[in-house]
């Protein structure tokens, strides 16, 4: 069973994909018990009739028992300027979800989609005491999506002919886009362009979501795709690598942080960090994006 915590538009949206194609059962849990009904009614009428999965609405927590894994999609509130703005609550919020869940499903595997991501995938994994390779921030495959999308735009290409389109650290305004890694049909990236079409290029990765916020009030598809990508790695036991966030300890040179870096996920959880090959600007980069996440966990500290 997969639960899901948070009924919002990310929450419902990750259901979806989920039960219309007929992956697992599906748990939402909301503090609102009937937004979490209504969602699951309406996405039940989206369950193949081949299928012999279901969805149900709740704000019983107790319900998590039995949850192969476990999303956290819940959020306190909007945020408009920085994804920090509501760092606090969200803290306090996710430090309350680690105790449900640790005392409902303690053998689970648990996705954040929460921001400030990387700072809850952080406290979340303390807090739980759970291995630290079950709790996994989706948000930097978000991002590599972005960059991807950014370069077909640029170069006039199918996205089907980039590869290595990587972003890592945090999932905030430190982020970093690895040119060096990124390839159109076999060619580096990075010879194709100056350090001015880099910075263009970086800026608008690390503000994508602002853009976005001028048409339409949050982004939510994006997420839900990213997120069902790794569900169904774990459900149906494949094996998937993927950027996404995890709590480090020393990959990359940075410890007791977690951010965004390549891996490789399976049945398990987290079954290999990558260490890819930097140029020294990435890695500068990298390592300010890792201290900036440590100064937001001091600061929740404090």
């Amino acid at each position: 069973m997969i639960s899901i915590i948070g009924s919002g538009r990310v929450g419902a949206s990750i259901a979806f994909l989920c039960v219309s194609n007929a992956l697992d059962d599906v748990l939402l849990i909301n503090r609102t018990k009937d937004k979490a009904i209504g969602e699951s009614l309406d996405i039940a009428n989206s369950i193949p009739p081949t299928s012999k999965f279901s969805i149900h609405g709740t704000d019983d927590y107790s319900t998590l028992s039995g949850s192969d894994i476990v999303v956290i999609a819940a959020s306190t509130g909007l945020y408009f300027k920085d994804r920090t703005e509501n760092m606090v609550s969200q803290i306090a919020m996710i430090k309350e979800i680690a105790e449900k869940i640790k005392q409902y499903c303690p053998s689970t595997i648990v996705l954040l989609v929460s921001n400030p991501l990387d700072v809850l995938t952080y406290f979340f994994q303390k807090e739980s005491g759970f291995s630290r390779f079950k709790v996994i921030g989706i948000a930097s495959s978000l991002d590599s999506s972005r960059f991807r999308y950014l370069i077909s735009e640029k170069f006039s290409v199918p996205q089907s002919s980039i590869a290595g389109a990587l972003v890592l650290g945090e999932h905030g305004n430190s982020m970093v886009p690895i040119f060096s890694n990124a390839r159109i049909d076999g060619k580096s990236l990075s010879s194709m362009l100056n350090d001015d079409e880099k910075n263009v290029i970086r800026t608008e990765i690390r503000n994508y979501w602002k853009k976005l916020r001028k048409f339409k009030s949050r982004s939510q598809f994006g997420i839900a795709k990213n997120t069902y990508d790794v569900l169904e790695t774990i459900i149906q036991k494949k094996e998937f690598s993927v950027p996404a966030s995890v709590v480090l300890q020393g990959e990359y040179g940075a410890n007791n942080v977690a951010m965004g870096v390549p891996m490789k996920i399976n049945q398990n959880g987290v079954s290999e960090i990558k260490e890819i090959e930097l140029d020294k600007s990435e890695t500068e980069l990298l390592m300010n994006s890792s201290q900036k996440i440590q100064n937001q966990i001091k600061s929740a500290q404090s």
